[in-house]
């Protein structure tokens, strides 16, 4: 009985789920800009509050600040942009001299490799390309799409990052209205605690990836890896997918410096790249984020790959503030409830037990205290 009971009462959740799910894919544009929209405002949030606090009018300092955010974020495209096209003859010459090397090592390896199986394996990779070359078109036609949606969700983010700098707090009151009244000082309460969660797990990440990068990038210029300045900036950005990112782009700087400097080089990048993600894991992050955004590490492994599988590398990027704001939430909440609780039974258990000798209650300090 109980095993059904939960069952039909599991099966109305899953069916709101998956609505809920179609109607987010059905504007996941929209969807993913808004929650860009939340991580950004959460990282520039402190500096519009430093600004007024100093007298600045809220109007310009929020326009500074959203300015000054987007003005980085694009300066930091276009370097890596111009890094990658100042040096793409030079790594282009560089591949292909890896490409070469490697071929004579495997001819000369103990893997009994030929040269005629090697014209193979090259003559497979032209005729699959050759093969796929429609698809190829037709990924370079969808690219288009791609670049006119990447610029609405530009517009989107930063219209809505101004909007939520500037008028937050009346947007989180309007919110406020739409909540059942039995719920909403619960809402109330929760709101603000998972706002300090959300900040303290971008800027600590932001913080987390910034140092990443910069200690990867210093020991890759010094190995003498190419592009080792865009490779940090890539080391930054892909540090923002929990677990995933930190392989992703630790194993491209790896590929980098095996095809153009050898081995030797491609293994002393391997160290460098670990040795600074066993310090981030096991000193910067848990000192940085602290007990606020602390996620056991298979919730983040499980919340990752299923964030990815929903909804793609915007899924990943998501999935981890989305269970550290949960969880803060779900934390109160339990809290408050059992506090709500209590003061409900507080006062007619002391009304029992204390006589009075003037016909009214007196307050009860638990209760004054909610």
């Amino acid at each position: 009985r109980v095993a059904a009971e939960a069952g039909w009462r599991l099966l109305v959740l899953a069916g709101t789920v998956w609505v809920l799910m179609r109607v987010i894919s059905a504007v996941q544009l929209v969807v993913f800009a808004f929650v860009i929209a939340l991580l950004v405002t959460a990282l520039l949030q402190p500096t519009v509050a430093r600004l007024t606090r100093r007298g600045v009018p809220r109007g310009p300092a929020t326009a500074l600040t959203a300015i000054s955010g987007f003005v980085v974020i694009g300066l930091m495209g276009w370097f890596v942009t111009w890094q990658v096209m100042e040096n793409i003859d030079t790594l282009s010459n560089q591949i292909q001299s890896g490409i070469d090397d490697l071929r004579n090592w495997l001819l000369k390896s103990p893997f009994h490799v030929t040269d005629k199986q090697i014209n193979q394996i090259a003559k497979n990779l032209r005729e699959a390309i050759g093969a796929n070359a429609d698809q190829i078109t037709s990924a370079g036609l969808e690219g288009v799409q791609v670049i006119v949606e990447t610029l609405t969700g530009i517009l989107l983010v930063f219209f809505s990052t101004l909007f939520l700098l500037y008028d937050g707090k009346r947007i989180w009151e309007w919110f406020l209205k739409l909540v059942p009244a039995a719920a909403r000082p619960g809402v109330a309460g929760a709101g603000p605690r998972a706002w300090r969660t959300l900040t303290a797990y971008v800027r600590g990440t932001v913080l987390v990836a910034l140092i990443d990068a910069t200690f990867i990038g210093i020991g890759i210029y010094f190995l003498d890896v190419p592009m080792a300045v865009p490779l940090a900036v890539f080391i930054f950005l892909f540090s923002f997918i929990p677990l995933v990112g930190a392989v992703a782009s630790g194993a491209l700087a790896v590929i980098v410096a095996l095809v153009t400097q050898g081995v030797f080089t491609a293994v002393m990048t391997l160290v460098v790249v670990l040795a600074v993600q066993q310090i981030e894991g096991h000193v910067l992050q848990p000192f940085i984020l602290g007990r606020a955004v602390r996620v056991h590490p298979l919730a983040v492994v499980l919340t990752v790959a299923a964030g990815g599988m929903v909804a793609g590398i915007g899924g990943a990027v998501v999935a981890v503030p989305l269970v550290a704001v949960t969880n803060t939430v779900v934390g109160y909440l339990r809290v408050y409830s059992e506090e709500l609780a209590m003061n409900r039974t507080t006062p007619a258990a002391e009304s029992a037990a204390v006589p009075t000798t003037t016909g009214e209650p007196e307050p009860s300090g638990t209760e004054t205290d909610g």
